[in-house]
Protein backbone atom coordinates (compact mmCIF):
# COMPACT_ATOMS: atom_id res chain seq x y z
CA UNK A 1 0.00 0.00 0.00
CA UNK A 2 3.02 2.31 0.83
CA UNK A 3 4.46 1.77 -2.44
CA UNK A 4 1.22 2.72 -3.96
CA UNK A 5 0.35 5.90 -2.45
CA UNK A 6 4.17 7.03 -3.21
CA UNK A 7 3.49 5.96 -7.37
CA UNK A 8 0.52 7.91 -7.44
CA UNK A 9 1.42 11.15 -5.45
CA UNK A 10 4.65 10.90 -7.93
CA UNK A 11 2.17 11.23 -11.35
CA UNK A 12 0.27 14.38 -9.64
CA UNK A 13 1.61 17.53 -11.57
CA UNK A 14 0.56 20.57 -9.88
CA UNK A 15 0.78 24.09 -12.04
CA UNK A 16 -0.91 27.35 -12.54
CA UNK A 17 -2.90 28.27 -15.47
CA UNK A 18 -3.30 31.40 -16.82
CA UNK A 19 -4.33 34.25 -19.58
CA UNK A 20 -5.73 32.49 -22.34
CA UNK A 21 -5.78 28.90 -21.17
CA UNK A 22 -8.22 29.65 -18.43
CA UNK A 23 -10.70 29.14 -20.54
CA UNK A 24 -9.99 25.30 -21.19
CA UNK A 25 -9.53 24.74 -17.58
CA UNK A 26 -13.69 25.92 -16.80
CA UNK A 27 -15.79 22.86 -17.96
CA UNK A 28 -13.53 20.41 -15.74
CA UNK A 29 -13.69 23.02 -12.32
CA UNK A 30 -17.04 22.98 -12.50
CA UNK A 31 -17.44 19.29 -12.59
CA UNK A 32 -15.19 19.11 -10.01
CA UNK A 33 -16.80 21.39 -8.16
CA UNK A 34 -20.19 19.77 -8.36
CA UNK A 35 -18.75 16.45 -7.21
CA UNK A 36 -16.17 17.76 -4.30
CA UNK A 37 -18.77 20.42 -2.51
CA UNK A 38 -21.72 17.86 -2.76
CA UNK A 39 -19.98 16.37 0.69
CA UNK A 40 -20.27 18.02 4.02
CA UNK A 41 -19.74 20.60 4.90
CA UNK A 42 -21.22 22.58 1.56
CA UNK A 43 -23.85 20.04 0.53
CA UNK A 44 -23.89 22.03 -2.66
CA UNK A 45 -26.67 20.90 -4.96
CA UNK A 46 -25.24 21.90 -8.46
CA UNK A 47 -26.03 22.60 -11.88
CA UNK A 48 -23.47 22.12 -14.40
CA UNK A 49 -24.30 25.42 -17.04
CA UNK A 50 -24.91 27.89 -13.35
CA UNK A 51 -21.34 26.79 -12.54
CA UNK A 52 -19.97 26.94 -15.80
CA UNK A 53 -21.34 30.59 -15.90
CA UNK A 54 -20.18 31.81 -12.34
CA UNK A 55 -16.66 30.62 -13.06
CA UNK A 56 -16.05 32.63 -16.19
CA UNK A 57 -15.79 35.59 -14.02
CA UNK A 58 -12.03 34.03 -14.15
CA UNK A 59 -11.93 34.61 -17.39
CA UNK A 60 -12.89 37.82 -16.95
CA UNK A 61 -10.45 39.13 -14.79
CA UNK A 62 -6.86 39.39 -16.69
CA UNK A 63 -5.47 38.68 -12.95
CA UNK A 64 -6.62 35.59 -12.44
CA UNK A 65 -5.28 32.09 -11.66
CA UNK A 66 -6.37 28.58 -11.95
CA UNK A 67 -4.48 26.10 -10.09
CA UNK A 68 -4.69 22.59 -11.62
CA UNK A 69 -3.84 19.67 -9.86
CA UNK A 70 -3.17 15.79 -12.54
CA UNK A 71 -2.95 12.58 -12.19
CA UNK A 72 -1.58 11.71 -15.88
CA UNK A 73 -3.95 13.70 -18.05
CA UNK A 74 -6.90 13.30 -15.08
CA UNK A 75 -7.63 16.76 -13.79
CA UNK A 76 -7.91 15.63 -9.69
CA UNK A 77 -8.03 19.18 -8.38
CA UNK A 78 -8.13 22.71 -8.72
CA UNK A 79 -8.06 25.85 -6.98
CA UNK A 80 -8.80 29.71 -7.73
CA UNK A 81 -8.04 32.85 -6.82
CA UNK A 82 -8.56 36.83 -8.66
CA UNK A 83 -8.52 39.67 -7.51
CA UNK A 84 -11.72 40.57 -4.58
CA UNK A 85 -12.44 43.55 -6.41
CA UNK A 86 -13.75 41.48 -9.90
CA UNK A 87 -16.00 39.13 -7.40
CA UNK A 88 -20.03 39.98 -7.17
CA UNK A 89 -20.79 42.61 -4.27
CA UNK A 90 -21.87 40.41 -1.37
CA UNK A 91 -18.18 38.91 -1.50
CA UNK A 92 -16.76 42.25 -1.70
CA UNK A 93 -18.60 44.56 0.94
CA UNK A 94 -17.80 42.83 4.57
CA UNK A 95 -14.21 44.48 3.84
CA UNK A 96 -15.78 47.70 2.77
CA UNK A 97 -17.72 47.64 5.58
CA UNK A 98 -15.17 47.04 7.81
CA UNK A 99 -13.00 49.93 6.58
CA UNK A 100 -10.46 47.51 3.94
CA UNK A 101 -9.89 48.61 0.87
CA UNK A 102 -11.01 45.36 -1.55
CA UNK A 103 -8.70 46.74 -4.33
CA UNK A 104 -5.84 45.07 -1.90
CA UNK A 105 -7.34 42.06 -1.83
CA UNK A 106 -6.41 38.88 -3.73
CA UNK A 107 -9.46 36.46 -2.70
CA UNK A 108 -9.14 32.50 -2.99
CA UNK A 109 -12.44 30.73 -4.28
CA UNK A 110 -12.36 27.47 -4.37
CA UNK A 111 -10.38 24.73 -3.35
CA UNK A 112 -11.47 21.24 -4.53
CA UNK A 113 -9.57 17.62 -4.26
CA UNK A 114 -10.52 14.34 -5.13
CA UNK A 115 -10.40 12.56 -2.05
CA UNK A 116 -8.11 9.81 -2.44
CA UNK A 117 -5.80 12.22 -3.15
CA UNK A 118 -6.00 14.38 -0.11
CA UNK A 119 -3.47 14.20 2.59
CA UNK A 120 -0.60 14.32 -0.07
CA UNK A 121 0.41 17.98 0.08
CA UNK A 122 -1.48 18.79 -2.87
CA UNK A 123 -3.69 21.52 -1.09
CA UNK A 124 -0.42 23.02 0.38
CA UNK A 125 0.67 23.61 -3.16
CA UNK A 126 -2.83 24.92 -4.32
CA UNK A 127 -1.89 27.72 -1.21
CA UNK A 128 1.68 28.15 -2.15
CA UNK A 129 1.08 28.71 -6.19
CA UNK A 130 -2.02 31.27 -5.39
CA UNK A 131 -0.01 33.51 -2.77
CA UNK A 132 2.79 33.24 -5.18
CA UNK A 133 0.88 34.46 -8.24
CA UNK A 134 -0.95 37.23 -5.75
CA UNK A 135 2.69 37.93 -4.70
CA UNK A 136 3.53 38.55 -8.21
CA UNK A 137 1.72 41.82 -8.25
CA UNK A 138 4.17 43.65 -6.14
CA UNK A 139 3.16 45.62 -3.27
CA UNK A 140 -0.37 45.84 -5.21
CA UNK A 141 -2.07 43.08 -3.10
CA UNK A 142 -2.21 43.79 1.08
CA UNK A 143 -4.06 40.35 1.97
CA UNK A 144 -4.97 36.92 0.76
CA UNK A 145 -8.32 35.82 1.77
CA UNK A 146 -11.13 33.12 1.71
CA UNK A 147 -14.05 32.38 2.91
CA UNK A 148 -15.72 29.06 4.23
CA UNK A 149 -19.18 27.60 5.62
CA UNK A 150 -19.76 27.70 8.96
CA UNK A 151 -21.62 24.22 10.16
CA UNK A 152 -23.19 23.15 13.39
CA UNK A 153 -20.96 20.53 15.31
CA UNK A 154 -24.32 18.53 16.30
CA UNK A 155 -25.40 18.88 12.13
CA UNK A 156 -27.57 16.23 11.32
CA UNK A 157 -25.37 15.33 8.03
CA UNK A 158 -22.09 15.65 9.96
CA UNK A 159 -20.22 12.49 9.04
CA UNK A 160 -18.59 10.91 12.13
CA UNK A 161 -15.05 11.18 10.75
CA UNK A 162 -15.34 14.41 9.66
CA UNK A 163 -12.01 16.98 10.22
CA UNK A 164 -12.57 20.83 9.87
CA UNK A 165 -9.56 22.26 8.40
CA UNK A 166 -9.30 25.28 10.73
CA UNK A 167 -5.88 23.79 11.57
CA UNK A 168 -4.93 23.37 8.39
CA UNK A 169 -5.28 27.18 7.66
CA UNK A 170 -3.98 28.47 10.38
CA UNK A 171 -0.64 26.56 10.10
CA UNK A 172 -1.03 27.91 6.37
CA UNK A 173 -0.77 31.61 8.34
CA UNK A 174 -4.21 32.27 7.88
CA UNK A 175 -6.59 33.82 10.87
CA UNK A 176 -10.17 33.32 11.07
CA UNK A 177 -12.16 36.78 10.63
CA UNK A 178 -15.33 36.50 12.45
CA UNK A 179 -16.62 40.06 11.78
CA UNK A 180 -16.37 39.37 8.15
CA UNK A 181 -18.91 37.44 6.98
CA UNK A 182 -21.68 37.03 4.35
CA UNK A 183 -24.33 34.62 3.00
CA UNK A 184 -23.91 32.94 0.26
CA UNK A 185 -26.91 31.31 -1.40
CA UNK A 186 -27.49 27.51 -2.89
CA UNK A 187 -29.45 24.70 -2.79
CA UNK A 188 -28.13 21.78 -0.83
CA UNK A 189 -28.57 17.86 -1.70
CA UNK A 190 -32.33 16.65 -0.88
CA UNK A 191 -33.53 20.64 -1.44
CA UNK A 192 -36.26 22.37 -2.92
CA UNK A 193 -34.59 25.75 -3.51
CA UNK A 194 -31.68 28.25 -2.38
CA UNK A 195 -31.47 28.40 1.59
CA UNK A 196 -28.32 31.21 2.67
CA UNK A 197 -25.30 29.85 3.88
CA UNK A 198 -22.97 31.87 6.35
CA UNK A 199 -19.75 32.37 5.30
CA UNK A 200 -16.68 33.68 7.47
CA UNK A 201 -13.44 34.89 5.82
CA UNK A 202 -10.00 34.16 6.52
CA UNK A 203 -6.78 36.09 5.81
CA UNK A 204 -3.20 36.09 5.60
CA UNK A 205 -0.74 38.76 4.95
CA UNK A 206 0.80 38.44 1.42
CA UNK A 207 3.97 39.74 2.77
CA UNK A 208 4.36 36.86 4.93
CA UNK A 209 5.93 33.72 3.33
Amino acid sequence: MATADHNLINRVSVAATRGAELAAAIPVLAQLRMTVFRAFPYLYDGDLEAEEEYLHSYTASPDSVIVLARDGDEVIGAATALPLQHEPDFLVQPFEQHGIDPTEVFYFGESVLLPRYRGRGIGVRFFVEREAHARSFGERFRLASFCAVQRDAGHPRRPADYQALDEFWLHRGYTRQPQLRTNFPWREVDGDAEIDHTMVYWTKPLGAP
